[in-house]
């Protein structure tokens, strides 16, 4: 048994899930292998959106400013009958979020995967390698030995942990035995994505068209292009409606015709699925390969992302700082009832726009509309559940919560004060390099009402009191 470490930490799969985690951790001291059996970057698009949480994420990373450059934003997100009335709307989407970034970025997927790419072989500690796939594993309570197909031939790669980032078939989920809980949604769609040369004629907004005769999405993209997604009707085949023809036809009510060439078209079912397991001894799974969500929220990218950061902190401590093993206990505890509520508003957005039966829909539309006229209606901008149970100081006020990311004078408090954990006090709001953003911070301390916070490296904060007692009780639950 080989018993040298090649790296801390060996990733399978070099999506952005993956290489969003490697750069977290290189950037911290950790090394870090990425393992991808493709040669290339997947060249066309398929996520299409991030939130302002994962793009605090990718500045962290070190490529937000290069996402951003190809992102576009849109003010609105609306579900719409038949006939163009509104029974949801999820609006100020372009105004900058808690995160500090606009709260829905449109994007080009493999435009972000090169960012992310060309930042971790600037990177030092960290190495990608394509045309690698891990075969094997074996995992003997110290290390994890993985065995991994090369062009070079089979070789042998030894780490402490292992992290399978490898997509929704997941090799490494599949040589754990490990089983998804099923959700309860199953809905096969065609994907149309095209390259826009006319951009006055096509929508501004985010629509799901609610319509029982064919529920639809029109979607922006990334700079330069747009999304349309068709549900398959029952009797419809992937072939039949993936045609020429049926593509024409499907968009012809649109208008699109000369405003937009065809790109890529494909159909996918979109799913809902939990791994009931997200680490089993030094295995652990990220991203799509611990869960899938239907796209109606625009999270299944940003959940492989909020994985990323919240495991790559933990990795660290358990790596380089002395933490107990103990503390990656913590991931799933914490990400998993944020990401079932992810999906929970996913599948709940997506019933809305997939019922199919004329009078269902009639029935839908009447009730959603009489909630939106008395102002009951579930719409407004996303949000999701702070941490409950974890690596938290609970019982201390705003535990577990968001902590923002203050933004004044074109400058962004996470650059300023840099990565890792944060200890801050009301009296630090009059130094000079946190004075320009004391208005955000003091409104953010007089409601908590503490003297003092410890935000943790994924921003989360950790626990709020006196610094005397934060500073301890941050170190014991890194040494525990």
């Amino acid at each position: 048994m080989t018993t040298a470490l090649d790296c801390d930490v060996l990733i399978a799969g070099g999506g952005p899930t993956g290489v969003t985690l490697a750069l977290l951790l290189a950037k911290a001291g950790v090394t870090v292998i990425v393992a991808d059996k493709a040669a290339e970057i997947y060249p066309l698009p398929r996520a299409a959106h991030l939130d302002h949480e994962t793009m605090r994420i990718l500045q962290a990373a070190g490529v937000a400013d290069d996402v951003a450059r190809t992102s576009r934003t849109t003010g609105r997100y609306d579900f719409l009958t038949a006939g163009g009335e509104v029974l949801l709307r999820f609006d100020g989407s372009d105004q900058i979020g808690p995160g500090g970034w606009p709260g829905a970025n449109m994007i080009h997927q493999p435009s972000v995967e090169a960012a992310l790419r060309a930042e971790l072989s600037a990177t030092s500690g960290a190495v990608l390698h394509t045309r690698w796939e891990v075969r094997s594993f074996a995992d003997d309570g110290t290390g994890v030995t993985a065995t991994i197909a090369t062009p070079e031939g089979e070789r042998e790669v030894r780490a402490r942990y292992l992290v399978g980032a490898d997509g929704a078939r997941s090799p490494v989920r599949e040589a754990c035995g490990i089983v998804f809980d099923d959700l309860g949604f199953e809905e096969p769609w065609l994907v149309v994505d095209t390259i826009v040369t006319d951009p006055s004629r096509l929508p501004a907004a985010n629509l799901q068209i609610c319509d029982p005769a064919r529920p639809t999405t029109c979607v922006l993209m990334g700079q330069g292009r747009h999304r349309w997604e068709f549900m398959l009707m029952p009797g419809e085949t992937a072939d039949e409606i993936s045609s020429d023809a049926s593509v024409e036809r499907l968009l012809e009510p649109w208008n699109v015709a000369g405003a937009v060439t065809l790109e890529r078209r494909a159909v996918y079912t979109f799913q809902a699925r939990i791994a009931a397991h997200w680490r089993k001894g030094r295995v652990l799974l990220a991203g799509d390969a611990a869960h899938q969500t239907p796209p109606f929220a625009g999270q299944g990218m940003c959940s492989g992302l909020r994985d990323a950061a919240n495991l790559a902190w933990k990795l660290h401590a358990v790596t380089r700082g002395g933490a107990s093993d103990s503390l990656l206990d913590t991931y799933q505890t914490e990400r998993g009832p944020n990401l079932r509520a992810t999906i929970d508003m996913a599948v709940m957005m997506g019933r809305t726009v997939c019922t199919t039966d004329p009078a269902a829909a009639a029935i839908r539309d009447a009730q959603m509309l009489a909630a939106r006229a008395a102002g009951q209606s579930p719409d407004g901008n996303l949000a999701y559940p702070p941490i409950s149970d974890g690596a938290i100081l609970a019982g201390t006020p705003a535990a577990g919560s968001y902590f923002p990311q203050f933004v004044a004078d074109g400058a962004r408090i996470d650059d300023i004060l840099g990565p890792g954990h944060w200890l801050l006090t009301q009296g630090d709001l009059t130094r000079g390099d946190l004075a320009r953003f004391s208005a955000g911070l003091t409104t953010w301390f007089d409601k908590t009402g503490a003297p003092a916070v410890l935000v943790r490296p994924d921003r989360f904060v950790f626990g709020t009191g006196d610094a005397a007692t934060l500073a301890p009780a941050w170190e014991a639950l890194l040494t525990g």
